[in-house]
């Protein structure tokens, strides 16, 4: 019986194949919105994660002054931080893996007739430890150019590749501002980070070189930490407060003059973020699923208008209300079924183009096809009862009598 109301349901449909497709545009458009809402969201989340998750392993970052709210960072009120206070925290913080200090500018690298405006980075061989980035070639900073400051440089592939071509640097050298450094290695490249920021697009040298030939300070603007593993980066944060605070002199009830942000804070906030506006985003989509389910209620009462006749002569030679209640019922849900099988196809495929266009991966998921379909076929079970149970409780003499 359900077979034979399914073979009755799709001839129905191909007898008024335009109307059948206007009456299920709105649940392919709302299957689709939802569909790629969803997978765009969560390939958005999971572009955050990743990116976050390659500036290096249990992370945290030390900075200077109060953190602001926007892209400001944190605020420069406060006095920079030095060497003594790095190699405290070396010293007495055991449950660090690495610390890396850091001060940049800008400048210029120059190779014969190529030059390039790049960020200048001063810092340590920790600093690739740091960030869990490895060398395509060459080696790290030894301990003695570190520490006497040597005009030594590693170069992110962006500067390699602007400077050298395919020629390989190692050996070479180059100029930065005015200063002569020998390359000793090339970065592995990272590619761009979340804000479309070049990541490769820098030099490293020992920030001792940094510090005494080209910035003439011996400030250093940032600390970046990497916590052991199995250790809670929450612990060490508050180590680390508490060494800064005393080192500091700041009193107790002050607010800090540093900031000390931990990496998977900021990887929960903006995956909660990007979580809710996918759900908003979504819900907002969803809408047209309900302007949808309210085309196929429409369309069905139009249809057991036009079969008043077809149901009373059924209802006469016996068939029951069920029977006729099931018909009409199965015809809204292979209507909306049919809706959301296209609405799944087309979500994908806008999805695919979005991702690739966002630069974000594509994350298929089963869960949210097979929820959406699911939907999709609530959908006409919802809508299509009212139809369905007009038809079934028509008198058949009258519905005989219609013309």
């Amino acid at each position: 019986m359900l077979w034979e109301n399914i073979i009755l349901a799709l001839r129905e449909i191909r007898r008024n194949v335009l109307r059948s497709a206007l009456t299920v545009l709105g649940i392919v458009i709302g299957v689709a919105a939802v569909i790629t809402m969803v997978t765009l969201g969560q390939g958005a989340t999971a572009k955050v994660t990743s990116d976050i998750s390659s500036m290096g392993s249990n992370l945290m970052d030390i900075r200077p002054g109060q953190m602001r709210h926007g892209p400001g960072g944190a605020s420069s009120d406060a006095n920079p931080f030095k060497g003594a206070d790095v190699t405290a925290i070396q010293r007495e913080i055991s449950s660090l893996l690495a610390v890396a200090p850091m001060a940049s500018q800008m400048s210029q690298a120059i190779y014969g007739s190529a030059n390039r405006s790049t960020r200048i980075l001063g810092t340590t061989s920790d600093y690739l430890t740091v960030r869990d980035w490895p060398l395509a070639m060459g080696r790290a900073f030894t301990e003695g150019e570190t520490r006497s400051g040597k005009a030594v440089c590693i170069l992110g592939e962006t500067v390699s590749k602007e400077l050298f071509g395919g020629q390989g640097p190692i050996g070479a050298t180059i100029r930065l501002g005015k200063v002569s450094c020998k390359v000793v290695g090339v970065l592995a490249p990272k590619g761009q980070n979340s804000f479309g920021t070049d990541q490769d697009d820098l030099v490293i040298i020992p920030l001792r070189t940094l510090q005494r030939r080209m910035v003439g300070n011996t400030d250093v603007a940032s600390i970046s930490v990497s916590v052991k593993d199995g250790i809670s980066t929450k612990e060490a944060q508050a180590e680390i407060e508490r060494l800064l605070r005393e080192r500091r002199r700041i009193p107790p009830g002050k607010d800090d003059n540093f900031t000390v942000r931990d990496m998977q804070e900021i990887v929960s906030m903006l995956t909660s973020t990007t979580r809710v506006l996918t759900a908003l985003l979504s819900a907002v989509a969803a809408v047209s699923l309900l302007v949808g389910g309210i085309g196929i209620m429409n369309i069905m009462l139009v249809s057991v208008t036009e079969r008043t006749r077809e149901i009373g002569t059924r209802l006469a030679i016996g068939a029951l209300e069920r029977d006729v209640l099931m018909q009409f019922l199965i015809e809204a849900v292979v209507l909306s079924s049919f809706g959301g099988v296209c609405g799944i196809l087309l979500g994908l495929g806008a999805a695919g183009g979005g991702a690739r266009l966002l630069g974000v991966p594509f994350v298929f998921q089963t869960a949210i096809v097979m929820t959406a379909f699911a939907f999709s076929a609530a959908v006409g079970v919802i809508f299509g009862y009212f139809p369905a149970r007009k038809a079934a409780r028509m008198d058949p003499i009258q519905a005989l009598r219609y013309e």
